[in-house]
């Protein structure tokens, strides 16, 4: 019995990552109506109250105000924590900073919609690629939002939130290192796998190169993400530290990971609708 309340567990825990998985390409080229997510926010409301649900996520980072007041203790230092996974969405979940442009409902999936960067780039910057690219290709001026997920389980790094928990600890505690990064056509902009790398460190799995010059994160208390949670509350507690400055990446160097690394990612995820909600937001006191 206690085998399968393990395995239903990890099963449920891997389905905010396995949603995010289809591929941004596969999905329609509409985009659906304002009133479309207006009623997804609607369902949201009415599927969370009076359940208990914390606070949830992606919010926008420049709003202090909230009114979820679940008790919720922040998650230690990341550098005390173990890194388990590292994924990246199309656009950005989370609004504000230099990230405020809305890229358009999309197809109320996730896909084509989110935040964009609201800065300007060079022509070069913007150039196509000459390298052989793929469907899963970003193409230069597009932005994503880097998740470094933390546990405080005894775990190694590895595919979707499932490798975040441990069959010793069903309830650790979660952090999420954000970065928000602009894809350019530059040799010099920041290696991808130079980002992504990672080793342990004084006996803990960490990410080595999460930017350090981009502003001092936003931290509040959310939950985590992804389409699937449109319109139910996400029940995965997570401490959230938002840096509000982007911060250019190769995109070839993006290929590059794609085609190997330990977290099985290959493509970029689809996003969350920004919550509004302010019974669903927690209050940022910075």
């Amino acid at each position: 019995m206690k085998k399968n309340i393990v395995m239903l567990f990890a099963t449920v825990s891997l389905l905010p990552l396995n949603v995010l998985a289809q591929a941004t390409d596969q999905s329609s080229s509409l985009e659906v109506s304002n009133q479309t997510i207006a009623m997804q926010r609607d369902l949201l409301a009415k599927n969370t109250q009076g359940k208990g649900f914390g606070p949830q996520s992606p919010r926008d980072i420049d709003s202090m105000a909230g009114q979820n007041s679940r008790a919720f203790n922040a998650a230690p230092a990341y550098t005390e924590m173990n890194l388990c996974n590292i994924h990246f969405h199309k656009n950005a979940e989370h609004k504000g900073g230099e990230f405020t442009r809305y890229a358009g409902n999309g197809d109320g999936k996730g896909h084509r919609s989110g935040y964009m960067f609201n800065g300007y780039l060079s022509s070069a910057e913007l150039t196509q690629p000459d390298y052989q690219q793929t469907a899963a290709s970003l193409a230069p001026g597009e932005t994503i939002e880097v998740h470094y997920v933390y546990t405080t389980a005894q775990v190694k790094p590895g595919p979707t939130l499932g490798s975040c928990l441990s069959p010793a600890i069903k309830n650790p505690q979660l952090r999420v290192e954000t970065q928000v990064f602009i894809v350019v056509n530059d040799v010099n902009a920041l290696d991808f796998t130079t980002l992504a790398k990672h080793e342990l460190r004084n006996g803990k799995h960490q990410a080595l190169n999460i930017p350090t010059n981009t502003g001092q994160p936003v931290q509040y208390a959310g939950s985590m993400t992804g389409p699937s949670y449109n319109e139910k509350g996400s029940p995965f507690q997570a401490t959230w530290s938002v840096r509000p400055k982007v911060a250019k990446v190769n995109a070839q160097s993006i290929d590059k990971w794609f085609n190997n690394n330990v977290f099985n990612e290959d493509h970029a995820h689809a996003v969350r609708n920004l919550v509004t909600n302010p019974d669903l937001l927690s209050k940022i006191v910075q």
